[in-house]
């Protein structure tokens, strides 16, 4: 089961984090796997781990807020069978304390960003005869989180385009949905804490952890293994679908 023999994946940001977690597992799973970073570097850890057990994976420097740059690295790819826009930064502060410039840069990474890749995998996922797009949006969707305006905008977008997406894409037999984590342990928490937070790292990741009811962060592997699912043939009945994977944060947090 869960097999992705013969797929033809590209991930977004798959060179940390989620992202990463994500890129070992489908190429585990037997898929060709395409990395998307700013710069290659950023990809080379994980293109070092996927080729160590034996799995195919190349990464691409590619800004994904940029139209042209991810026009030509999709079509130098090719045809595909999946795409994960897993790519996205983080910004603090609610409507009054952000700024226009910082508002523009969540905006273009993390719509305009996904916009690029949706635009450009389209034509590649028709020449496959369909396929997958799975989107990473957030509990921000589906809750009020304090300070996390701009983010929430992002996300909620997110969520919006899946479903625009998934309907208009049926006759293609193109599916898509979205992920919605609460915090999961990465290293960009580890470094958002220490630098906001020095001194108190151990207590700030405890109140973090404990703001799930389930009593800690979610792991990336997590989050892979849900991505895994949703993007093999075992879940071909389902599209237009959000999932939140938040150790109860939505339903159980009174």
């Amino acid at each position: 089961m869960f097999s992705l023999q013969n797929k033809k994946a590209i991930i977004t940001g798959g060179g940390s984090g989620i992202g990463r977690a994500i890129s070992v597992l489908f190429a585990k799973q037997g898929a060709e796997v395409h990395i998307l970073e700013l710069t290659e570097e950023s990809a080379k850890e994980t293109v070092e781990e996927i080729k160590s057990a034996g799995g195919n994976v190349f990464a691409h420097a590619c800004d994904v807020s940029n139209h042209e740059q991810v026009n030509s690295t999709f079509q130098k790819i090719g045809n595909i069978n999946i795409l994960v826009n897993n790519a996205g930064i983080a910004h603090v502060g609610k409507v009054d304390t952000t700024s226009e410039s910082d508002f523009d840069r969540i905006m273009n990474v993390n719509v305009k960003g996904v916009y690029n890749c949706l635009h450009a995998s389209i034509p590649a996922l028709r020449g496959s005869g369909g396929g997958v797009i799975l989107n990473l949006a957030s509990i921000a969707c589906w809750v009020g989180i304090p300070d996390r305006f701009a983010y929430s905008t992002a996300k909620g977008a997110v969520m919006a385009m899946t479903l625009s997406v998934a309907k208009d894409y049926l006759n293609d037999k193109i599916r898509c949905n979205s992920i919605s984590p609460a915090r999961v342990h990465t290293p960009f928490v580890d470094g958002f804490i220490s630098k906001n937070y020095p001194g108190k790292e151990e207590e700030i990741f405890e109140k973090l952890s404990q703001s799930q009811p389930i009593g800690r962060m979610g792991k990336p592997d997590e989050i892979a293994t849900l991505a895994l699912f949703l993007c093999s043939d075992e879940s071909s009945f389902i599209t237009g679908s959000d999932y939140p994977i938040d150790g109860g944060f939505i339903k159980l947090n009174n």
